[in-house]
């Protein structure tokens, strides 16, 4: 070893170290929020934190403070984030002590970090993947040493699923990646024998392609020497690894949940400190005690006068609450040619299938992802087909069933500078994937502080149509809508899907596309509406802009009412209008995106006909359908002369594959017709 690096490792191990003490001396200060620390940790973390370029991206945990300090971040910097300030550096004061983002060109990249354990592996080997994608098209930098990613995981995280995807899809396709699983015998209170069937080496052996060390990672030298050569490996031969780290954990599990209230190993614990073992490396190597003592001295000194400066820094203001929760998308504006002369009319599957087909020939950061949407399918829609053809088998492909995998893996993709549009297979099997679009797509940019916004598209095949049963018909927006920090669309014809298609491409935040299959081929009867003359390449239908379908004006002697619908809804609606003759006593708003919403142009129409009936496909209890509804009511209501309704299916639990039982839950055209009767008669 080196001796300036065994000066550098002890003196950011004494920096840890004494952050970790002057947080317990002045526990009531700092524990307002809950933070861990890296106490027993920090050999294994500085090993690596020492030997990453500025071209790799590390995704650290939360106990992994040593860590960050051997990227360069000074305890200031740290400290902000433990006390919540306005100037910390990783979130402006909206996330836990060591939940790092961090985008600085001399260090290494860090995409937001969330405390959902074991959640961080899957975007992690997202950024792998996108490094491997990128070198497969000539998009990387050549000039530099190869990148890698890290993910650093604690051994109870890795008995979570989507661990296993991770592992999987790294082990797979090769993927420049190493997992550091840090091993402390710990989850809470429970231990290892109590929760984990092997370790995180061992488990790693059922992976083909993964090779796997183990390690004493309370040893500084051993660590910095194992490490090297495995990111040596990595960098050269783009393959993935794992390395298992012993260690001792010589401090709570967080500050809310004390050691001492549960654990019977802390004098054996204290035995492995890995602050003795290289206090005495460095004495081996020709240190002297004074200079040793030096570099603690000096280490505590910066702690102690980086703590009292981080108490007096500034908290955030009332304001800060609203900045950053999505980036600014440069398409507002309607553009390009909707229906060109002498164009065809298509079906709405094939004006999707164009849209994306345009986009990867315009951008080679395009690539398409997911089940079954490779090349000897092209999508159980056919919405896929021909692309894999037409553009390889790297930038269309299928991935195994990992539906989590698919989602999250994009926040990776879109941290080294990729656009994924990825497909989960039907709507009913979005549910393994809620986690990562949750958790870790829609909060990244908010919880970054914008300096990380996942810039992705979701397809999602979605609604009941010819008999597809309880597995393959269900209608979830109202569960999505909840989840703040992502886009969705929602359109009920092929025109209005390219535009939107081409909007949330060109839009830096996360998109989720809700596609109604039923309207992709336009087989259900009533639903030629769905069929588009196909918009030319540059066209683009910005969100939050609703279309007034069928506009009417304002009567004076004739009850009116608008119908607020959207997706298959929008031509339940054109349908009972038409057949009840109504075209001039009903306006119909077709949302095209449920967020943003515009909700503009509903007020504005419902306080002209002073009626309101919202029609939607889901069960309409606890829905997005009858929360519209009761937020048109409240700001309509001295202008509506009836009760704002909804109809939408029964409130079953599932959707029946009896053909008769289907059309008996879902709603219909003559359903809609006499929700219509009603209301104008109220």
């Amino acid at each position: 070893m080196k001796k300036e690096t065994l000066k550098k490792g002890f003196s950011k191990l004494c920096t840890a170290k004494a952050m970790t003490e002057l947080y317990e001396a002045n526990f009531k200060q700092v524990s307002k929020y809950v933070h861990a620390t890296s106490r027993g940790h920090e050999a294994i973390q500085i090993a690596l934190g020492l030997q990453l370029l500025p071209q790799d991206y590390a995704f650290p945990y939360y106990r992994d403070d040593a860590m960050l300090l051997s990227f360069g971040l000074e305890p200031y910097d740290l400290m902000l984030q433990l006390l919540a300030k306005k100037d910390d550096p990783f979130s402006a004061g909206r996330s836990y002590y060591s939940h790092p983002s961090l985008k600085d060109d001399d260090k290494p990249k860090i995409p937001h970090q969330s405390s959902a354990t074991g959640m961080q592996a899957i975007p992690a080997t997202g950024v792998a993947m996108g490094m491997q994608y990128k070198e497969l098209q000539g998009l990387n930098d050549s000039s530099i040493d190869n990148p890698i990613s890290v993910c650093s995981l604690g051994d109870a995280s890795v008995t979570e699923g989507e661990i296993a995807e991770a592992f999987q899809m790294a082990a797979l396709k090769q993927m420049p990646i190493l997992y550091l699983v840090q091993d402390n015998g710990w989850d809470i209170s429970a231990n290892a024998a109590e929760t984990r069937a092997q370790n995180a080496y061992e488990y790693a052996q059922g992976f083909h392609g993964l090779e796997a060390i183990t390690i004493d990672g309370a040893n500084f030298t051993e660590s910095y020497e194992a490490l090297e050569k495995v990111i040596e490996t990595i960098r050269t031969e783009r393959r993935p690894f794992l390395v298992h780290a012993k260690v001792p954990l010589l401090n709570h599990h967080t500050s809310g949940v004390r050691m001492e209230w549960y654990r019977d190993d802390l004098e054996e614990a204290r035995s492995r400190d890995p602050y003795p073992v290289l206090k005495q490396q460095l004495v081996d190597a020709g240190f002297s005690e004074t200079e040793i003592n030096e570099i603690e001295t000096s280490a505590y000194a910066e702690v102690q006068v980086d703590f009292e400066k981080a108490l007096k820094a500034e908290d955030p203001k009332p304001e800060d609450l609203f900045t950053n929760d999505f980036i600014t998308t440069p398409i507002t504006e309607e553009k390009g040619i909707r229906a060109p002369e002498g164009a065809e009319k298509v079906v709405m599957v094939d004006c999707a299938l164009f849209a994306v087909e345009e986009l990867m020939k315009a951008h080679k950061e395009c690539l398409l992802y997911g089940q079954d949407v490779g090349g000897r399918l092209g999508g159980v829609f056919r919405e896929a087909a021909t692309l894999a053809q037409k553009f390889g088998d790297d930038r269309v492909f299928n991935t195994p069933i990992q539906e989590a995998f698919i989602v999250g893996s994009t926040v990776g993709m879109s941290a080294v500078g990729l656009k994924p549009i990825v497909e989960v297979q039907f709507a009913d099997y979005i549910w393994p994937g809620l986690n990562q679009l949750f958790t870790e797509v829609s909060r990244s940019c908010y919880l970054s502080n914008g300096k990380w916004p996942v810039s992705m598209i979701l397809r999602v095949p979605i609604g009941a149509y010819g008999s597809g049963g309880p597995y393959h018909s269900s209608s979830v927006e109202s569960v999505i809508t909840n989840i703040r920090g992502i886009k969705i669309a929602y359109p009920s014809n092929g025109a209005d899907l390219k535009g939107l298609m081409k909007a949330a491409y060109y839009d830096p935040n996360p998109v989720v596309i809700l596609e109604h299959k039923g309207l992709y081929w336009s087989k259900v009867p009533g639903t030629k509406g769905a069929t588009s003359i196909e918009p030319s390449e540059d066209y683009v239908l910005p969100f939050g802009k609703a279309w007034v379908l069928q506009e009417i004006w304002k009567q004076e002697k004739l009850e009116t009412l608008t119908i607020v619908t959207y997706g298959m809804g929008v031509h339940w609606a054109m349908n009972a209008s038409e057949e009840l003759g109504m075209q001039n006593q009903i306006e119909i708003i077709d949302l095209r995106t449920l967020y943003p919403l515009d909700e503009d142009t509903i007020m504005t129409s419902v306080k002209k006909t002073g009626k309101c009936l919202v029609v939607t496909e889901e069960p309409s209890n606890n829905s997005f359908a009858r929360a519209l509804a009761g937020k048109i009511q409240e700001e309509c209501f001295k202008y509506i002369d009836a009760p704002v309704m909804t109809i939408g299916s029964e409130n079953m639990p599932a959707i029946p594959l009896n053909s008769t039982l289907e059309q008996t839950i879902i709603p219909s055209t003559e359903k809609v017709k006499v929700k219509i009767e009603a209301l104008l008669d109220y």
